[in-house]
């Protein structure tokens, strides 16, 4: 569809949409090209200011399957650019780097992956952060496109027609720094995290977070120790994605009579009412004296609140961490999947503010890059944590139930998890030291917790078996567990390798 005089009029249209005469990436539905506006605003609040038509080609590559693109030059760059010194070479380069590109192992895995406008963003943001910052001049147009498909429907026609009309030296630096920056590009797409790329698609992130999640995510994928998390998680993930929401009971009996009222629908209209002529029937019908049968009802459960607090004190790095994180990421995904509602917050000498799940996507990149930096103090986190509780308490009723993934020397003051126990039931995960035991005076006091030794967490097929034991027993049954249960558990002074508590 041509554009309209009122559009050819328009700054940010003539300036995006002609870009777009340098890009080689034709998606197949105009459709597609709509996220390619989202990345836009999203790497200039990132401090990546690179061409559309390069962050629309290379965007497309990771976001979109390769049958649903076509790789090729979309007008005459000769003629556009022909007569500009190195213009020609230029674009010719950067045809060739989108397909080198497209060929990667990383472009092939992203776009099966279907990952969200915020994780392209990043990607867009790690391959193209360097010759954003050699780039000299800045766009000669405003950059706040409305998203419209139709403006991009049949937009090839109008490219050439487009792309002179303002100034393209921005255009023109844009592809000869990526030209020039092949290598770097290729070798940063070959050395892309592919693990937490499908971590991030089958757990999903935090929607509507915005900048900070994508700060979460750029951190995820430039630390070590995330790398470790993902591939224990990945390992462990498979024993509970086939979890499945409990059915929950009806607020409605199918069956049986509660009594008469004066409210309810046609159906349960007692019958008595239609031997009232028309007239009668409407006085009473207005003045709400109409007779119906009312239904036993039965109350709705409240449901449940889950809090995950997992250690980020120095006395957790290496592969505590990496066991600590990769459980409770598992722990939340299940929990999520059996319809509960899921919060993740960490500790060190204080508690974090809470991260929430949002409908089936968890905060996956805060808990892999999340980094403690103010030691440890026990005593005052869990005397946050009470005052939490109680607040929290106030205004919603549900039953909160709490899971730590911690050392073993939590040391706790007996009276603060007695607090804690007044508002929530506890299930904990107790990681060992090297050698170490078990001896904490308020054991008695939780409704459940398992026990991970040194020994197994050393050993990579126990320290998954173990993971994978701890996950079979959390969510119904276990640390999720009312009051009352058989999920207590007691812990020997010495236990064997390999086991826990239970």
């Amino acid at each position: 569809m041509p554009l309209s005089p009122s559009q050819r009029s328009q700054p940010s249209v003539v300036g995006m949409l002609g870009a777009l005469a340098l890009s080689v990436v034709r998606p197949g539905a105009p459709t597609l090209a709509l996220r390619a506006l989202r990345w836009q605003r999203d790497l200039q609040r990132l401090g990546v200011k690179v061409s559309f038509c390069a962050i629309h080609d290379i965007g497309m590559l990771f976001a979109v399957p390769a049958d649903q693109l076509a790789i090729g030059p979309r007008a005459d760059v000769s003629r556009l650019v022909g007569r500009l010194p190195g213009g020609p070479e230029a674009c010719r380069g950067y045809e060739q780097l989108v397909r080198e590109l497209a060929q990667c192992e990383a472009a092939r895995r992203a776009a099966a992956l279907r990952l969200s406008d915020d994780m392209i963003a990043v990607l867009l943001a790690k391959l193209l952060a360097v010759a954003s910052r050699r780039i000299g001049a800045r766009a000669a147009y405003p950059t706040d496109l409305v998203s419209d498909a139709a403006l991009f429907d049949g937009i090839d026609g109008e490219l050439e027609g487009l792309f002179p009309r303002v100034d393209r030296t921005f255009e023109l630096q844009t592809v000869t720094l990526l030209q020039q920056s092949r290598l770097y590009i290729l070798t940063v797409a070959d050395a892309l995290d592919l693990d937490t790329l499908q971590l991030l698609g089958v757990l999903g992130a935090e929607s509507g977070a915005g900048a900070a999640l994508q700060v979460d995510l750029i951190s995820a994928l430039n630390s070590p120790a995330a790398h470790d998390v993902v591939n224990f998680s990945l390992e462990i993930l498979p024993s509970v994605l086939e979890t499945k929401t409990r059915p929950g009971a009806s607020t409605r009996a199918g069956f049986g009579c509660g009594g008469l009222g004066n409210k309810g629908s046609i159906d349960n209209l007692v019958l008595t009412e239609l031997a009232w002529d028309a007239e009668d029937f409407t006085r009473r019908f207005l003045d709400n004296e109409v007779l119906y049968y009312t239904k036993e009802t039965e109350r709705e459960p409240k449901g449940r609140r889950h809090v995950l607090l997992i250690d980020a004190s120095a006395s957790m790095r290496g592969e505590r961490q990496v066991f600590a994180r990769g459980v409770a990421l598992a722990t939340s995904k299940k929990l999520v999947l059996e319809g509960e509602s899921v919060s993740i917050r960490f500790f060190d000498s204080r508690l974090y503010e809470a991260h929430h799940a949002r409908g089936a996507h968890l905060p996956t990149p805060y808990v892999l890059s999340f980094t403690g930096e103010r030691g440890r103090n026990p005593r005052r986190v869990f005397s946050e944590l009470v005052t939490a509780l109680d607040i929290e308490s106030a205004r919603d009723h549900r039953q909160i139930v709490i899971h730590v993934f911690t050392h073993a020397a939590l040391y706790v003051p007996r009276e603060l998890v007695a607090a804690v126990k007044r508002t929530a039931h506890i299930g904990a995960v107790f990681i060992l030291p090297s050698g170490g035991e078990l001896n904490l005076d308020y054991l008695d006091l939780l409704d459940s917790h398992w026990v991970v030794d040194h020994a197994t967490l050393a050993e990579h097929g126990a320290r998954a078996d173990r993971a994978r034991d701890i996950l079979g027993q959390i969510g119904g049954n276990g640390a999720t567990e009312p009051a009352g249960s058989t999920s207590r558990t007691s812990v020997s002074p010495q236990p064997a390798a390999g086991q826990g508590a239970r």
